[in-house]
């Protein structure tokens, strides 16, 4: 498969930006089967990413980050070696974006001051708490309170499924309140704040619950006006969305590479897998997906450098495009691949359980194909 910056218009920023991460996957190549079996921060792959000073994409230049704001096509761009490369390594990359964008946008000079070079050298790691029991997708349905007392913000409630919880130094949270959704920023050591690991999954991920046992914060811990926290929600997503669907182009190409050696070299009935007529048509059918995503995927990260929000539903539609062909390409190079596809922790095992998870995170399709429909009907 040719480099994307032949056919894709890339320009030489970007092309020297690839070959930065292609240097750090390398880095890390003995050690991504490690990582990425593990529910806990690698230290390996925390130093390779630290010491690559890539995490300076995930905040302005004026905080110690690399260029004036975050830019969605280079994280995405980004994103995309690190999930070929490494599950682990992709969501320590993503999660400082995902989890400081809103101190970024709605934080304080002093919140700014205070985090944002940290994420930015990798010294803290960020999180964002959203979800809860009974508010997935929902987040309306939030029921993790913020009260007013004596002066001081009173936290009480509990997230779920929260990536990077145990290991993370703060989390910007979600709170329902008289106001309405808010956020606020909750450092990890905060007393009352507890964690606990999540079931694992089928993929290992850094993931836990997080218990606000009456959690005293300043009036300073609030992030943006109160009872408008969707805006910042919608912010984050609305840049980082289809930074997903460049991981899931990663990852379909790097399972794609894989099932295409394997045909190459393996012989049945006497010739190649590759000349018989139904391997090449799963490996042609799974080529055309993987260009397919990525030529909507770069579109949409391109149209949300200028205007984020304005682009989300091209990014909604990059990320459903993207995942549910990682989903199809990966299924296609297991079935290539035959009984070597199915080997407990090769690299195509890892990438099969791997492409799941991405069609329910940040937004499951069907959530995201309401907001897609709604978007077309308007348009007609």
């Amino acid at each position: 498969m040719d480099s994307p910056e032949k056919w894709f218009g890339l320009g030489p920023a970007e092309a020297a930006l690839r070959e930065e991460a292609e240097a750090v996957a390398a880095s890390v190549a003995d050690i991504a089967a490690e990582a990425d079996a593990m529910s806990e921060i690698h230290p390996g792959i925390r130093e390779a990413l630290r010491a690559s000073g890539l995490s300076g994409l995930m905040v302005p230049a004026a905080y110690g980050g690399r260029s004036e704001s975050v830019d969605p096509l280079a994280v995405c761009l980004v994103r995309e070696v690190f999930m070929r490369a490494s599950s682990h390594l992709d969501s320590m990359f993503a999660l400082q974006g995902i989890g400081s964008y809103a101190i970024t946008v709605g934080g304080t000079d002093e919140q700014r001051a205070r985090w944002l070079p940290k994420v930015a050298s990798l010294e803290t790691l960020a999180a964002l708490a959203l979800t809860e029991e009974q508010a997935g997708s929902d987040l309306k349905n939030v029921s993790t309170t913020l009260t007013e007392k004596d002066g001081s913000l009173v936290v009480r409630g509990a997230k779920s499924f929260i990536s990077n919880a145990g290991a993370a130094d703060f989390f910007v949270t979600l709170v329902s309140e008289e106001a309405g959704l808010s956020l606020v920023l909750v450092p990890a050591d905060t007393p009352g704040l507890t964690t606990t690991p999540s079931p694992e999954l089928i993929a290992p991920h850094v993931l836990g619950e997080v218990e606000f046992d009456d959690v005293v914060l300043p009036p300073e811990a609030r992030l943006g006006v109160p009872g408008k926290a969707m805006s910042l929600v919608l912010g984050t997503l609305a840049v980082f969305r289809v930074s997903v669907a460049g991981a899931a182009c990663g990852l379909a190409a790097g399972a794609l590479a894989e099932a295409a050696r394997h045909a190459r070299t393996r012989e049945q009935f006497g010739r190649p897998l590759l000349r018989h007529g139904p391997v090449a048509q799963l490996l042609a059918d799974s080529w055309n997906d993987v260009e397919m995503a990525r030529l909507l995927t770069y579109q949409a990260a391109t149209a949300a450098r200028g205007d984020a929000a304005g682009a989300l539903n091209r990014s909604s539609m990059a990320k459903v495009a993207a995942t549910e062909a990682a989903s199809r390409v990966v299924d296609r190079c297991v079935q290539v691949m035959g009984r070597w596809g199915l080997v407990a922790n090769s690299p195509i095992e890892r990438y099969y359980r791997q492409a799941r998870p991405m069609r329910i995170y940040e937004g499951a399709s069907e959530v995201l194909k309401l907001g897609i429909a709604r978007a077309l009907c308007d348009e007609v």
